[in-house]
């Protein structure tokens, strides 16, 4: 079986990025494993008093990503393809790359934007700092309107 990572942050593109994955893991006979990255400063706010740490905003946020992701994975079943799901807090990069050594990926699919000609808005950050640094095949696919 052909493991395939497939990063997810919620945006508009999700569901063309994750019908393009299923498309590709039926084909390779593949199981996605998504991840989603959260960052590390969802319950921080800058007031009157500096900084301060609202850990009830933070659990609110992450048990909203993780019903998400759990709609997602149930869609991705549907298709009967295999798969799981993970969802961690940190530098997205890192965290999506350690991740995909860790479950033996043979490929990372992502999505690109489409918006304009320059690559960094083309392709997104995220996606070229994957690209950039990756061992594993990352499969860009084309998710623009």
């Amino acid at each position: 079986m052909i493991n395939i990572v497939v990063p997810v942050d919620f945006g508009d593109k999700t569901e063309q990025l994750v019908e393009g994955a299923v498309k590709f893991a039926k084909q390779v006979n593949g199981k996605i494993f998504l991840i989603h990255v959260a960052p590390s400063d969802i319950g921080f706010a800058i007031g009157d008093m500096g900084f301060q740490y609202f850990p009830e905003v933070e659990e609110n946020e992450i048990r909203e990503e993780l019903v998400q992701l759990n709609k997602i994975e149930q869609r991705i079943l549907a298709h009967e393809v295999d798969c799981e799901h993970l969802l961690k807090q940190g530098l997205a990069k890192d965290i999506i790359l350690e991740h995909s050594k860790a479950k033996n990926a043979d490929f990372i699919v992502m999505g690109s934007h489409g918006r304009s000609g320059i690559y960094d808005v083309f392709v997104g950050s995220l996606t070229k700092g994957i690209t950039k640094d990756s061992s594993i095949p990352v499969l860009v696919l084309p998710i623009h309107d």
